[in-house]
């Protein structure tokens, strides 16, 4: 009886939910394009970072219980958002912790994997050219979380750099934050803004045509201050750009590299349905 694929869960989460789902359009249709199973699960909510970060653990509980139900039974969740699949790896164990009940505690340790965009792709997948063409000056924005909290490292721009027709220009400062910082932009706005400013000019000064980023969190911080200054730039989530491609003529040759990446996701795939998602 063959082994059916890996099965994944995509944690679309509560912003691009509600003010960019073309993101998580673009993921699927990333996903799928590779070969990969993915589901979306309609009973996911928050995954509770905003009441942690502000303090309030005990409101957080719910949340946390609802994401465990709503992934159980998947091989692997993933995230098109640093910020929240960090949230899930680092916080909901404090969560659980707090609360007292060893349950939750065993549950949360026993939980599927998540992973952010890139780390799957990079690290599971084991693939970095996605078979994506992309005709565009981009400079890339390493979010805080994604940076600091998981540590996905060059990952992102790994898989940019493979893209076709893509020219990745370097970010002065790229590692400063956005100023966005969730709660942060609300509590320190005037600070918020002076650090988005910063980030905006440093954007602007690459001559980039499109600013891309793995958290739309910042990229819409960012992205209103480029709006406000007529800086004619576009900002892009890391899957959209991904998510694109070009059409293969036959007898081109790109179409033999198209079979290569799908050849090599393929191989890639059987090792993880030999094995399982790796932790």
């Amino acid at each position: 009886m063959p082994i059916p694929p890996p099965r994944v869960g995509l944690m679309v989460t509560c912003l691009n939910d509600a003010l960019f789902p073309d993101t998580g359009r673009a993921v699927v249709s990333l996903l799928r394009r590779l070969g990969v199973d993915v589901d979306f699960p309609a009973a996911q909510t928050c995954c509770g970072q905003p009441m942690v970060n502000t303090g309030y653990l005990d409101e957080a509980v719910p949340l946390v219980r609802n994401h465990l139900d709503a992934f159980a039974g998947y091989d692997a969740v993933l995230a098109p958002s640093g910020s929240c699949a960090g949230s899930v790896r680092h916080q909901h164990g404090l969560v659980a912790r707090r609360s007292g009940d060893p349950g939750l505690v065993r549950g949360v340790e026993a939980a599927p994997p998540v992973y952010e965009l890139s780390e799957y792709l990079v690290d599971v997948l084991g693939v970095v050219d996605v078979g994506a063409y992309f005709p565009h000056r981009v400079t890339y924005h390493p979010t805080c979380h994604s940076l600091r909290m998981l540590g996905v490292g060059d990952r992102p721009t790994r898989l940019l750099r493979a893209v076709r027709g893509l020219t990745l220009l370097d970010l002065p400062g790229a590692a400063e934050c956005c100023g966005f910082g969730g709660t942060f932009a609300v509590k320190n706005s005037e600070t918020s803004i002076a650090m988005g400013n910063d980030k905006a000019r440093h954007v602007r000064s690459t001559g980039a045509e499109v600013l891309v980023a793995g958290d739309n969190s910042c990229l819409m911080h960012v992205g209103g201050l480029l709006s406000r200054q007529r800086s004619g730039m576009r900002v892009m989530h890391l899957a959209e750009v991904l998510a694109q491609t070009e059409p293969v003529v036959a007898g081109d040759d790109r179409a033999g590299d198209e079979r290569s990446v799908g050849s090599r996701v393929e191989a890639r795939s059987a090792e993880l349905r030999a094995g399982g998602v790796a932790r």
